[in-house]
């Protein structure tokens, strides 16, 4: 008897512990069932996150570029042009690259600008491209100064057919690409990381651009079949120390007063190396203080304007025994006519495939006004331009790499390919300002009478 009650007592406890088991599993498969519903709902949100990102940077990278030539600026960083815009567009991204490149005109040229969204390069790019030469830009958009305006001159280029490449000079698979698509006839390079001052605080940059990039360049050049002529920008400040005046392209240059100075210096030497070696034809041309509508914010000119116009003081530099700081400004229209030239008068090179099969033509040439002015005048003559007296603070010029005085004989350049400089200061500055007070919409602030042609 009492075995059968112990026999049962055991039955009962199995099958306890056996409901207890089908209860905690039953448990187990809702909570599985509700966690993977969860995580279902979650991946779905994630995913739709993801999703609305993507389709935020992609509109913030690719606006509509503007029907017009008035300030309309992208104020945007284009995240995905290195690695999928530039490189990786395929054939629709080629073809914008072959039509952007292929002259219209007869035996026209096809120039690859590097730079093209920089002052001279969206002039001499918009210049070429309008009398029929095949123009395709390359610029990396650096943040020396406010890409803002770089992408409203890119713009402007994109609407008259300038197809501007976003890479760095350094990245030689993508040059190389470039150079298997078009057989570039000749390159206009005037990429470089500009300003005298900003070498103090980056050196790296200069070294990065002027020297690294610039001889990247030249190596995917010399091995290019056919290679092409080359044209680039070199710097009046070359001329560093020099005291004989005018400067000629027969002065003494090795005495530069700044890391930038001494970059395009350095630049001139290696185009004699690649030019020897390797037959390319290089033509350096020393630009004399560049300026116009369109132009960069750390020059002088540009934020004297800005200053004034909003009550701020501005520094006029005198040198260190009281005379006036004086440049041989160059109005833009006239450089650009200049590069033309040398473009025009460019002998081939004679390499192949990296071989020398010849001399090679190889010249430097000032490009300049021919007359300084004072920058106590240049004040003036803003101020008159924007009816507007400027708050002058007159102090010593700091040792920072600037020279007190530029002057260019351009002799050379005028007996080779005609050139000859037509605009004086005052003309200049007042097509810069009516650019200047129209492109930041305050016409309204200024009066007319002084920018009346």
């Amino acid at each position: 008897m009492k075995q059968s009650s112990m026999a049962s007592s055991s039955l009962e406890d199995t099958s306890k512990t056996t409901k207890l088991e089908r209860y905690n599993s039953y448990l187990r498969r809702v909570n599985h069932t509700k966690l993977l519903a969860a995580s279902s709902k979650l991946l779905f949100r994630v995913t739709l996150l993801v999703a609305l990102i993507l389709i935020f940077f992609f509109t913030l990278n690719y606006p509509p570029l503007s029907s017009s030539d008035h300030h309309a600026p992208l104020h945007h960083t284009n995240f995905l042009s290195s690695s999928f815009y530039t490189r990786g567009g395929g054939a629709a991204w080629e073809k914008q690259v072959r039509h952007s490149a292929t002259p219209r005109r007869p035996n026209g040229f096809s120039i690859l600008v590097t730079g093209a969204a920089g002052f001279v390069g969206t002039h001499c790019a918009l210049a070429l491209k309008k009398r029929g030469d095949g123009v395709l830009g390359l610029d990396n958009f650096n943040s020396y100064y406010d890409p803002t305006l770089k992408r409203a001159r890119q713009a402007m280029l994109f609407k008259h057919q300038v197809f501007i490449v976003e890479a760095d000079l350094n990245d030689a698979d993508l040059l190389t690409k470039l150079f298997d698509i078009v057989p570039f006839t000749h390159i206009l390079h005037l990429a470089a990381q500009a300003g005298v001052r900003y070498a103090m605080e980056n050196p790296q940059s200069y070294v990065h651009s002027n020297i690294a990039g610039y001889i990247n360049l030249l190596e995917i050049a010399k091995n290019a079949n056919p290679q092409p002529a080359i044209v680039w920008a070199s710097s009046s400040s070359v001329y560093g120390l020099n005291t004989e005046n005018p400067f000629s392209e027969s002065h003494r240059t090795d005495q530069p007063a700044s890391l930038y100075a001494a970059t395009k210096k350095a630049g001139e030497e290696i185009a004699h190396t690649y030019n020897h070696i390797y037959g390319l034809s290089m033509t350096g041309l020393r630009f004399f203080t560049v300026y116009g509508p369109w132009g960069r914010p750390d020059m002088a000119y540009f934020f004297f304007t800005k200053d004034i116009l909003q009550g701020k003081p501005i520094n006029i530099y005198k040198t260190h025994d009281e005379k006036d700081v004086a440049r041989d400004f160059t109005y833009i229209d006239d450089v650009v006519k200049g590069c033309l030239g040398a473009l025009d008068t460019a002998e081939k090179s004679t390499g192949s495939g990296g071989k020398k099969k010849g001399p090679a033509q190889l010249r430097i040439y000032n490009l300049g006004n021919t007359s300084p002015v004072s920058v106590a005048k240049l004040v003036s003559i803003l101020e008159g331009l924007l009816n507007v007296k400027a708050k002058k603070h007159v102090i010593k010029m700091p040792r920072n790499g600037d020279v007190p005085y530029t002057h260019a004989n351009v002799s050379l350049a005028y007996h080779d390919f005609g050139y000859k400089p037509t605009t004086d200061l005052s003309a200049g500055l007042r097509k810069f300002v009516k650019w200047y007070v129209g492109y930041f919409g305050i016409e309204s602030r200024v009066k007319k009478g002084g920018l009346d042609d």
